[in-house]
């Protein structure tokens, strides 16, 4: 597993194992959302057995897979409601997690919460340089 926390209730992850929902439990996190399409993926770590490996581990699992294509406005409030009222810490994942980072950024910059500055200095903290997403996140705060 490679967590990288972005706040200190929201952290992403490239692409986890069915084995690490234990430990992702153990360590605090109350909710996994995946943001990984099926087709990127082998069935063994395709929606329904993450699920299925993280229902086992008592924790709360939801699917919002996101590409460029499905990266919209009501996307990006569903996952800022699912990360907002997870009642917890919640781990988003994709391939490498910068999906998870964006659209973390986009859903801080929608809610007026952070300047583009704080929010992408929180990615780059967590290791995802999403400068280019600048002229989106300026766009998104008027």
């Amino acid at each position: 597993m490679n967590l990288r926390q972005i706040t200190p209730t929201y952290t992403v992850s490239p692409q986890i194992e069915p084995s690490d929902l234990p430990a992702i439990r153990a360590a605090g996190f109350v909710r996994v959302i995946c943001n990984r399409p099926d087709a990127e993926n082998p069935p063994s770590h395709q929606a329904a057995a993450m699920a299925e490996a993280a229902e086992a581990a008592g924790i709360d699992f939801v699917v919002l897979p996101l590409t460029h294509d499905t990266m919209t406005p009501e996307n990006v409030a569903l996952q800022m409601d699912l990360a907002e009222n997870a009642g917890g810490p919640v781990l988003a994942y994709c391939a490498s997690g910068t999906r998870c980072s964006v659209i973390w950024s986009l859903g801080q910059a929608s809610q007026g919460t952070a300047t583009a500055d704080e929010i992408l200095e929180a990615t780059a903290r967590a290791g995802y340089d999403l400068s280019g997403l600048r002229p989106r996140l300026m766009q998104i705060l008027g």
